[in-house]
């Protein structure tokens, strides 16, 4: 209880202020996304709302802000243009109840599996895509739009050296804002990108057949949707978990982004994840505790809502000033130097992992990917297995599994002696394969009058020895 107390009113001031200044942010990138999937901003902006507050109370990760992302934008591209966006929340719902599922099984156990040199790919490759996502507002505008941005981001930088107490992007933009208005120059707003909504999201079932036909179509999409919002979410977690030094509960997030995509698909909002920028502007702006997730949430709502004539009128270069801040502190400066240091095939793995999260746009892809790269050379390091020969000894040194197997038979090719020993003291027998090598060694030189002696196994070897054998 004192935990969860500490967790909502530990940092009251701070999370607010926070959350105002997320809430801020989530506008331009939920009506974005909506562009990027073809519906209504509503889809998004509601999706925004329910999924921040509804995870302030059920996630595992304190300060992490939830909502309408890019990622998952990407997925339901082609299941709106097939079949519409009833659908589209019919396949939100079903995600949730996937989640929800992977959640109780511990699917964030998995995270331990994603070595140093991937998450390091995947923060870098963020931190760029943050930056080139906000570039659409700046290039081909006149000027002021460069100047507006570049004032923003001196703000954001100089206003912490002065005052402490309220969140230099929330400063910055409500400065450069007045500025705007005042001199009436000519910029792009956020009301440039779409039409807000006037009023709250309302309880509905999606109008679609309940039917195994329905479930076909939008099954793999929910499936998809599922493993890369959740694997966004507890990298996401994760990175949060690193810079505020303090630990969460992965598998009670996993579960409580289920939940939050199970509910926003009654709610007419797109399934949603972790958004890394905008937890990092909260974490950046003071924001620790799930007070700071729910006044996101409560806040764009009263924003679009109640504020909606005011909002519209801020300059999409000032948040875009704000979200370069975001990609440049989000970015890992020292990479430069574990590039430099770091074994190469570590290197090479950050690489591909930033380079295909780039080419993709998908998170999920670049990190499946750097995993399973970063296993290969694993597999092909641990592989190498030796044998040496000293009058009648075979010493095995390295542990024998079905990637090593091979170097092992071929070791045994030209016998001379009539009768060996086989030593297994520095080494391991791990699978089905490597007792199936030792036994057809062990066959073929029998057969060919050697005799052969098995020694040095230990315990868990010899016991999947005499098993399989």
């Amino acid at each position: 209880m004192h935990t969860l107390k500490q967790q909502w009113f530990g940092n009251i001031r701070a999370d607010i202020l926070a959350g105002i200044v997320v809430g801020l942010a989530l506008i331009p990138e939920a009506l974005a996304f909506a562009f990027i999937v073809g519906v209504d901003p509503r889809v998004a902006l509601y999706a925004s709302f329910a999924i921040a507050v509804i995870t302030s109370f059920v996630g595992g990760r304190p300060g992490l802000i939830s909502a309408a992302t890019g990622a998952m934008a990407l997925v339901l591209v082609n299941l709106m243009a097939d079949h519409g966006l009833q659908y589209v929340l019919a396949a939100t719902v079903l995600t949730g109840i996937i989640q929800l599922i992977l959640g109780s099984l511990g699917v964030a156990n998995l995270m331990r599996f994603i070595p140093n040199s991937v998450m390091l790919g995947f923060v870098n490759a963020l931190g760029i895509m943050i930056f080139i996502t906000q570039l659409p507002y700046l290039r081909g505008h006149d000027a002021m739009t460069i100047v507006f941005a570049i004032a923003t981001l001196v703000l954001v930088y100089a206003i912490p050296r002065f005052i402490k107490a309220i969140p230099a992007p929330l400063i910055a933009i409500v400065v450069m804002t007045g500025i705007a208005l005042i001199s009436g120059v000519s910029l792009q707003t956020i009301g440039d990108l779409g039409k807000m909504p006037s009023s709250l999201p309302t309880f509905f079932l999606p109008d679609i057949p309940f039917n195994l036909e329905t479930l076909k179509i939008i099954f793999p999409y929910s499936l998809a949707l599922s493993i890369v919002g959740l694997l966004e979410s507890l990298l996401t977690s994760q990175v949060l978990d690193d810079m505020t030094d303090t630990p969460s509960d992965k598998n009670r997030e996993a579960r409580g982004q289920g939940i939050a995509n199970f509910f926003t698909g009654f709610f007419g909002g797109m399934a949603g994840c972790a958004l890394i920028g905008q937890s990092m502007i909260n974490i950046k702006s003071g924001g620790r505790g799930r007070l700071s997730t729910f006044t996101a949430g409560v806040f764009l709502m009263f924003l679009i809502i109640v504020l909606g004539d005011v909002v519209v009128n801020i300059p999409m270069p000032v948040l875009a000033g704000v979200m370069i801040m975001v990609a440049a502190t989000t970015f890992n400066w020292g990479s430069f130097k574990f590039l430099k240091h770091a074994p190469k095939t570590e290197s090479i793995v950050m690489l591909i992992t930033v380079a295909i999260i780039l080419y993709t746009h998908n998170l999920a892809i670049g990190v499946v990917v750097g995993v399973i790269l970063s296993s290969l050379f694993f597999v092909s390091k641990i592989s190498r297995v030796t044998v040496t020969r000293d009058s009648g000894i075979y010493k095995v040194k390295g542990p024998l599994f079905f990637a090593s197997t091979t170097n092992f038979i071929q070791s045994f090719k030209d016998v001379k002696e009539k009768e060996i020993i086989i030593d297994f003291e520095n080494s391991q027998l791990w699978d089905e394969s490597s007792v199936g090598a030792v036994a057809k060694v062990k066959q073929k030189l029998e057969e060919e009058g050697v005799a052969v002696t098995i020694r040095g196994l230990n315990s868990s070897s010899e016991q999947l020895y005499e098993k399989l054998l």
